[in-house]
This record gives structure tokens, C-alpha cells and sequence, in this order.
């Protein structure tokens, strides 16, 4: 049986809320007889569980939970304020966009400097340097400093070392949003790979899909507490059922908070159903958000995916595809369409992920939309439902005698 190579006892982490700044004499002297509380924050606590050889272990929950704070204290980029931490092997971590990259450094230096930190000699890195580079995609740029590649371009590089030097553990946040979808794709094939070799990943994202896909068992955290953990297929679809009690109840008073953009709700434009959130398949249809922008937004971009109940990524476009444009939006509101000319669902029901994002500092606004769409068939097709799958699809029949 494989050993664990990660193991976390009762593990939590506190921070304090509010800026530090510098005080005069005086203020101190205040402080020291008013005795005054420092208010803190936990974020995570009593967090027990272990990780074992060769195991894809998927970490999701809402913003906030704790996620990115869990994988910065596996990397040990931060220390926990109580329990105990025990990894045995060699650690290769992409939390943030640029860790572990020097921006005065050019890409080649910064492979080199990457794999001697993580413990390799030259001939092994110079072993990997040409796959590292491949994969990235950087060979044009490879000896410009990195400070001047694009959030893209400094992601590829960092998930293309960290993925290419053979780790023990790989640890993965959702910093992969940033890519393209052709190199998500080839992130998440490459991790699948590292998998199969019998290393050890940790995967934080909200992509439900690749979570089903590449992970065998998920936790599910909220508020700095692990909630559930099993098979990765109940999980999602406990946090499916968890967004829909949360979400549901400000589905028409989602708050924007001051200086941020967010979606406040949406519906549906289905002419035949009359209903905003259902309609038929192979239907046109445009789905409608209204969006808040409380800030300025100088290269705004927006996406759309439509998940099955199982976790199944069905479809997904961004307002990027077909030679769409960033654009700028000023303070107010919005409403962002997309549209489908027919609609390929058989019946039932699905979860909508919507996105707001910005070219350099990536998503800032995602929503689970509540309530969920609802398709429903025009017409019975007699087969029974274990046949009927998920696309309805057009098809052509043909019998001759030869």
C-alpha cells in the first residue's frame, strides 16, 4: 500500500486584519496602557488529513475558503500559526503568476536558476531545458527578461518548470485561468501525466470538469474548514447543491462590493418556454447577465461554461472567440450576452459558471449563476433515459440492399 507523503495535523493558520503601519512614541505608549485587541482572522483551522503516494488529491470550494492558503503552506511559502506539517519528497509548486520567477532574469536563466534551487545539477536541467521551452512556448523570448512577458507567458513558464523537473509533489492553484484554453488542455495533460508516473499532485481549481477528470478524491473546504471530502464525482456535486443554497438566496441582491465589478443576476431569452430559466432543446437562446462595474476596466474579457450535474464541462465561449476584442467598460451597468443559434441539451438540468476578467490581473469576478438552466425536450424520443445521453445532435438514417 502506498505511504503517505503528506500528512497535516490539526493545522491552522491565523492572520491579522488590517494594515501595519508606524506609530509615533506617543501612540505606543496608548496602545501599551489601552491594552488594545488586534483583530485576526483564521484562515483555515484544525485541518487533518493525509495525501499518499501516486494520489491526485483536488482541493475546491467557494473564494475564500482557504485553498490558495492551504497550498502556500504545503509549499512552505508561509508557516502554519499551529499544528504540524510532514512531506516527504521533493516539491514543485505554481500557486501565483511569477513564483519563483526573478523578472530581472531572462527565461533561459530563470529555468536554470528554477531546477539548482530545486535541487537538480546542470546536466539534468540542461536534459529538460529544450522540452521546458517547448512546452512553454518561449522560445522566441527566451532571452528577453521575464519582466517583460505577458501574465500568460510568465505562467507557462512557471507551470512548464515545475511540471518538467520530475517532482515528488506537484502543487497546482488555479492560476491556470490565465492560459489559453489550448494550454489548459496541455496543463492538464501534463499533469495527468506526472499522475501516471506515480507522483503525487495537488490540484486547487474551479474548473469542474478537470477536477472529475484527473483528481480520485476531492476536499471540499468553506470558511477555512474542510466540509466533505470523498470520490471526486459526490463532491462536485455537493458543491453544486451547496452554490445553489448559497447563491440562490441573493440571486437578485448579489453585492458588488466598492471598487470591484460582479454579475447581480441573470435570465434567459427563450421565446417558446416563456420562462427565464428554461428552455428547449435545440432552442435559440441567449443568456443575459447583468453586470455591476464599480472601477474602471481598461481590457475586460468575458467567458461562459456550461457544466452536466456529473461535472462535465458541455461548452464553453469566451467573448475573445472568433476575433473578439478586450474591451474597455467605465463605472455602471451592463448586460453581457451570449447567444446560442440552437441549443444541442437533452433534457435536464445544468449548472452556468460565468466570468469577468481583465488582461493583467485575471479573474475578477466569477459566479456559479443560481437558479440553474433547465432543458426540457419538445418532444419525447421513446428511448429509454439511460440511452438518451447528453447532445441532442441531428443524424441521418440510410438502408440499402447491395
Amino acid at each position: 500500500m502506498p505511504e503517505p507523503v503528506i500528512r497535516l495535523e490539526k493545522v491552522g493558520k491565523r492572520y491579522r486584519i488590517g494594515k501595519e503601519r508606524y506609530h509615533s512614541l506617543r501612540e505606543d505608549l496608548t496602545h501599551l496602557f489601552r491594552k488594545k485587541k488586534k483583530e485576526t482572522i483564521w484562515a483555515l483551522k484544525d485541518i487533518s488529513f493525509e495525501v499518499k503516494r501516486g494520489e491526485v488529491l483536488g482541493i475546491i470550494g467557494p473564494n475564500g475558503a482557504g485553498k490558495t492558503t492551504l497550498l502556500k503552506l504545503l509549499a512552505g511559502i508561509t508557516l502554519p500559526t499551529e499544528g504540524k506539517i510532514s512531506i516527504k519528497g521533493r516539491v514543485a509548486s505554481l500557486i501565483e503568476i511569477g513564483a519563483g520567477i526573478h523578472p530581472e532574469l531572462s527565461g533561459r536563466e530563470n529555468i536554470s536558476l528554477y531546477g539548482s534551487i530545486m535541487g537538480l545539477k546542470k546536466r539534468e536541467i540542461d536534459k529538460k531545458f529544450d522540452e521546458i521551452v517547448d512546452f512553454a512556448g518561449i522560445e522566441k523570448f527566451l532571452d528577453t527578461p521575464v519582466k517583460y512577458y505577458s501574465s500568460g507567458m510568465q505562467m507557462r513558464l512557471g507551470f512548464s518548470v515545475a511540471a518538467h523537473i520530475q517532482p515528488d509533489i506537484l502543487l497546482v492553484d488555479e492560476v491556470l485561468a490565465v492560459g489559453d484554453i489550448a494550454f489548459q488542455k496541455k496543463c492538464l495533460g501534463k499533469m495527468d501525466g506526472v499522475a501516471k508516473s506515480g507522483r503525487t499532485v495537488l490540484f486547487v481549481s474551479h474548473n469542474m470538469g478537470a477536477i472529475s477528470r484527473l483528481c480520485g478524491s476531492v476536499y471540499l473546504l468553506d470558511q477555512g474548514h474542510i466540509m466533505l471530502n470523498g470520490d471526486a464525482a459526490s463532491i462536485v456535486n455537493a458543491y453544486y447543491r451547496m452554490n445553489t443554497a448559497f447563491n440562490g438566496v441573493f440571486r437578485e441582491s448579489r453585492v458588488v462590493p466598492e471598487g470591484r465589478i460582479g454579475f447581480l443576476k441573470w435570465s434567459l431569452d427563450s421565446p417558446l418556454t416563456g420562462d427565464p430559466y428554461k428552455c428547449y432543446t435545440r432552442e435559440q437562446c441567449t443568456f443575459r447577465f447583468k453586470l455591476l462595474a464599480r472601477r474602471i476596466v481598461k481590457e475586460a474579457n468575458f467567458g461562459i461554461i456550461i457544466w452536466s450535474d456529473d461535472g462535465s464541462l458541455i461548452w464553453s465561449m469566451r467573448s475573445l472567440d472568433n476575433g473578439g476584442q478586450y474591451i474597455s467598460i467605465n463605472e455602471g451597468l451592463y448586460e453581457v450576452r451570449f447567444s446560442i443559434l440552437s441549443l444541442p441539451l437533452k433534457s435536464g438540468s445544468y449548472q452556468i459558471y460565468v466570468t469577468a476578467n481583465d488582461r493583467e490581473e485575471g479573474t475578477l469576478d466569477e459566479w456559479y449563476a443560481q437558479p440553474k438552466l433547465v432543458v426540457s425536450p419538445k418532444d419525447e424520443s421513446g428511448l429509454p433515459r439511460q440511452f438518451q445521453g447528453i447532445l441532442n445532435i441531428s443524424g441521418k438514417f440510410e438502408i440499402s440492399s447491395l
